[in-house]
């Protein structure tokens, strides 16, 4: 259902407004909007941009801390939930944590100095690592750099060739004149010392040139051993200073959740601050207009009261020409369905929540698609534990988890009526429904695949409960005769038309149903065209009646449309067969007399394991792939062919002040409003 909105006008000194506001806050049931302007009001120049820049920093040393928490848990073999979101924190440790801000902006500036000085250590590591890599060659140099330059008429080079190439640089540079080369092999280079007169000058550099010949880097008055040595020690150093650095900011990683707790009040103070540059202001007083849940009136007084005395509020029924927030407010097992509308679109306040009518049929669809007994167990029992094992509410795997245990007691009733396990069958087990394979149905001398036409049908009953849920939808609204002629008479003629197709099939022996049936319809339908126009002039009576006349063609393809819920049944009734039959055996009956002939009894250890691994691996892969299925084409017949009969939508869901948080979960005090924290 959804839940009634008051509207809330609160008066009050302005040096009580941040306590106030932290008083609305705290009762999870109030939404302050921007207020009506008002002749001798003001808006408040607010600058939020130092609070934006302080959430920013926090924001940045949480994520380099998660980050430096990921890692060392994963290197040490930790296991732990302190890096998962979601986490519920009471009220007073909300609160707690502004009035421990100098330790929290300490703790910032310290995890920002870690993961700067990280970051720089790590880039001079790099660069002595290169720097130790390219003076590795030059190890068993035994003198200094120095010693290897110019003279009054000789150039002396020391470096590096690619030793592909050596046999054919010495005897390139030894064929100059007045020039000669000395070196030894290091690795996969040759590390010499090319020595040439300044007269040959130019052509020496020529041929280094040509053999990519790579200077040695200069290393003094040190030995090139030396050189090597000191390089070494720099990487080491670089490395002691790295895990002095990560101990460090190991000693830190306790602080992960209080940071996150940091970081979401930073984030209400900034919604606090930006919100209280919305609210009017007199010179002394500020005007504050909200939403509140009805039931939540007085505990919204009560926290108020508790701050301030020099307050003036009242209540009144909202509007009738304004729309206020949705407060969804449903049983468990429903409130795992409101995702699936939300994605569509929230529906508004002023219309009835459908929710309820959706899971029903959701869940029947889906039970139909799958319609196997294991599959069923598969999705309740894992759907329960998912949505029993995370955390945080209302999170979407959550919702979703929660969907398909609940779809998955329908896929049990429906396999149980189809008598299908895994897609074998019960000996014994009466099986109520028509073979979804072979099964035909005769209809006007055209032989029909039974199951299709038991999905037509189902079709047709949402869309009778579609035009019944518009009946509801106009009588509340006191538009009688729209509930009539736009509901009403659209219900029966879907009753009419789900019983013509029943009469309509030669076995059922049923035939008087079509006729009262095919009467019903005809009847409802000339009477929904000579009504489609009742608002309308001359013209346009005539142009709503065709058009409706014209419209029951896209009412038989929206009956149509409703064969997918066949074809996806089928297809994946036919995979599961497929594999009980390879690992079972074709004719296996569970509880018959036949003896298993698959893989698995087969008494072959390679057709066994192959067995295993097709009989767990297919069966997860149908599972998935069917669900994948049921789930998009499911929800595309709810917005499409369910919701198009009544629904609005376009609704902005409630969201009370201080409760949309990223990280944690603020558990509500409880202020009557019937509701979960709903940005959770």
């Amino acid at each position: 259902m959804i839940v009634k909105m008051r509207k809330l006008h609160l008066a009050a000194m302005t040096y009580d407004r941040d306590a106030l506001l932290n008083a609305l806050q705290r009762t999870s049931a109030v939404e302050v909007r921007a207020h009506t302007p008002l002749e001798g009001t003001n808006a408040p120049v607010q600058d939020s941009e130092a609070l934006r820049t302080r959430l920013a920093q926090a924001e940045g040393a949480l994520s380099a801390l998660s980050s430096a928490a990921e890692r060392y848990y994963k290197e040490h073999k930790i296991k732990t939930d302190d890096l998962k979101d979601g986490f519920e924190v009471s009220y007073t440790q909300f609160m707690k944590a502004g009035e421990e801000r100098a330790e929290y902006e300490a703790l910032i500036a310290r995890i920002t100095s870690l993961t700067e000085e990280r970051s720089r250590l790590t880039a001079e590591r790099d660069r002595a690592q290169r720097t130790a890599l390219g003076a590795m060659p030059y190890e068993k140099v035994k003198l200094p750099r120095a010693r290897f330059g110019e003279s009054a008429h000789t150039l002396v080079r020391l470096g590096t060739v690619a030793l592909a190439v050596k046999e054919a640089f010495c005897a390139a540079f030894s064929a100059l004149p007045l020039a000669a080369e000395a070196g030894y092999v290091a690795g996969d280079r040759f590390v010499c010392a090319a020595a040439f007169h300044k007269s040959v000058s130019e052509e020496a550099e020529g041929v280094l040139s040509a053999y990519s010949f790579q200077p040695a880097p200069d290393f003094g008055e040190e030995t090139g051993e030396e050189y090597v040595l000191s390089t070494q020690r720099a990487v080491l150093e670089l490395d002691e200073r790295l895990i002095e650095n990560e101990n460090e900011i190991a000693g830190l990683l306790p602080k992960v959740r209080p940071l996150k707790v940091y970081c979401d009040y930073l984030g209400y103070e900034l919604e606090k601050s930006e919100l209280s540059g919305e609210l009017l202001q007199t010179e002394r007083t500020f005007l504050l207009e909200a939403y509140v849940p009805a039931g939540a009136e007085e505990a919204v007084r009560g926290a108020i009261e508790e701050v301030t005395q020099a307050a003036y509020l009242d209540y009144e029924d909202v509007p009738e020409d304004e729309i206020p927030p949705t407060l969804l407010k449903n049983n468990p097992v429903v409130d795992n369905f409101e995702a699936i509308t939300n994605m569509y679109t929230p529906p508004n306040a002023r219309e009835f929540d459908p929710n309820t009518v959706m899971a029903f049929f959701y869940s029947l669809f889906m039970g139909f698609i799958m319609a196997d007994i294991g599959y069923g167990l598969l999705m309740a029992v894992g759907g329960a534990f998912l949505c029993l094992r995370i955390k945080r509410k209302g999170t979407g795997l959550k919702r979703l988890s929660g969907v398909f245990a609940v779809s998955g007691v329908f896929t049990i009733i429906w396999g149980f009526l189809f008598n299908s396990f895994f897609g074998m069958s019960f000996a014994g087990l009466p099986t109520v429904m028509p073979d979804s394979m072979d099964a035909r149905w005769t209809i006007a001398g055209i032989q029909i695949p039974s199951v299709l036409v038991i999905a037509l049908e189902i079709g047709v009953l949402q869309l009778f409960t579609g035009y019944v849920c518009k009946i509801v939808q106009c009588w509340r609204r006191k538009q009688i005769l729209d509930g009539i002629f736009d509901g009403l008479v659209w219900a029966i003629f879907s009753l009419g038309v789900g019983l013509a197709i029943a009469g309509l099939v030669k076995e059922a022996n049923i035939s008087i149903l079509a006729t009262v049936g095919g009467i019903t319809a005809g009847v409802t339908l000339v009477i929904a065209i000579l009504t489609a126009g009742r608002k309308e002039k001359i013209l346009g009576k005539f142009t709503k009646g065709f058009g409706t006349a014209y419209g029951v063609i896209n009412y038989a393809s929206d009956i149509l449309s409703y064969a997918r819920l066949y074809g996806l049944m089928l297809s994946g009734a036919v995979i599961a067969q497929i594999i009980s039959q390879y690992c079972i055996g074709a004719d296996v009956v569970i509880g018959g007399s036949v003896a298993p002939t698959g893989f698995l009894f087969s008494g072959n250890v390679l057709f066994i394991v192959l067995g295993v691994i097709l009989l767990v691996g297919g069966n997860l892969f149908n599972l998935a792939i069917g669900l994948l299925g049921a789930y998009i084409h499911v929800a595309r017949l709810q917005y499409v062919e369910f919701y198009s009969r009544f629904y609005e939508g376009e609704g902005e869901l409630f969201a009370p002040l201080g409760s949309k948080h990223k990280y944690v979960y603020l558990a509500p005090l409880g202020a009557g409003a019937g509701k979960k924290n709903v940005s959770a």
